[in-house]
């Protein structure tokens, strides 16, 4: 579920606004005349990613060729933001989410949810339906969510000596093909999780969904992105399964993909 982070370009500096005691740093580029009756446009990064990504760069960078508002943060504990990562749990890092979507941002905007930013995108679109801001939404572009996964991607695959540290100490010390070194899981990160488990009922966008899912994800499976589709059954959905994708879809041609699926909602 996560994405390797890059250095910050030092000329663009970030802004920051508190969020419920953290300091939560973003970047955002306002609307052009050419594009400011269309949707803008909300970066929502993976599990232990951060807003300068490969994906998110050059989305920004399409959202500004077309002179869309885009919108990318990076949760607390990640990035260049405040606050721990040990402390951070799905509800918070959604209703951080949902604080930078209201303050920062106007009209109707288009959810980029990578791996967990998937399922808090989706969180997200839930709560702003419920208070009666469903026209906040214009569309979702999810790459390989991760819905649930605290709970089904890897509370259920642990082994029994994760499982036993966790109950023991309340952290367990993850191995990831993406860092070099191990990160803690927190025993509040998948107790708390379970808070906003969305699969097993149905699931609400309330706006056009397309996801985008390599076939080669070792994290996220595509059979878990297909399952998610069926849960969707009230909102139109589009799947693109990358027969030789890995989770990231960061390659050139991946990219052109999630740029066609982000344009494609205007």
């Amino acid at each position: 579920m996560n994405e390797t982070p890059t250095a910050p370009p030092a000329a663009i500096a970030p802004e920051f606004m508190d969020v419920e005691g953290a300091r939560i740093a973003f970047r955002r580029t306002g609307a052009g005349p050419a594009g400011a009756k269309k949707p803008g446009g909300v970066w929502l990064g993976g599990f232990r990613s951060d807003m300068l990504s490969t994906k998110a760069e050059r989305l920004e960078a399409r959202a500004r060729e077309q002179g869309r508002a885009f919108l990318r943060f990076d949760y607390s504990g990640h990035g260049e933001s405040g606050g721990r990562f040990e402390e951070g749990t799905i509800g918070r890092w959604t209703q951080e989410s949902l604080a930078l979507i209201r303050r920062q941002t106007s009209g109707p905007q288009v959810l980029v949810g990578s791996s967990m930013g998937g399922w808090i995108a989706l969180l997200v679109a839930r709560a702003l339906a419920q208070a009666g801001e469903a026209d906040r939404l214009a569309g979702l572009v999810l790459i390989a969510p991760a819905v649930d996964f605290t709970e089904v991607l890897m509370w259920r695959n642990l082994p029994e000596a994760a499982r036993r540290e966790l109950a023991e100490t309340g952290v367990w010390l993850r191995h990831s093909a993406y860092a070099p070194e191990p990160y803690p899981i927190t025993a509040r990160l998948i107790e708390e999780g379970r808070e906003h488990l969305l699969m097993g009922a149905p699931i609400r966008a309330h706006a056009p969904v397309h996801i985008l899912q390599g076939m080669e994800d070792p994290d996220v499976p595509y059979r878990h992105a297909l399952a998610l589709v069926e849960h969707l059954a009230e909102d139109p959905v589009a799947v693109t399964l990358v027969k030789d994708g890995d989770h990231r879809l960061s390659r050139e041609e991946d990219i052109a993909r999630l740029l066609a699926a982000f344009d494609a909602i205007a």
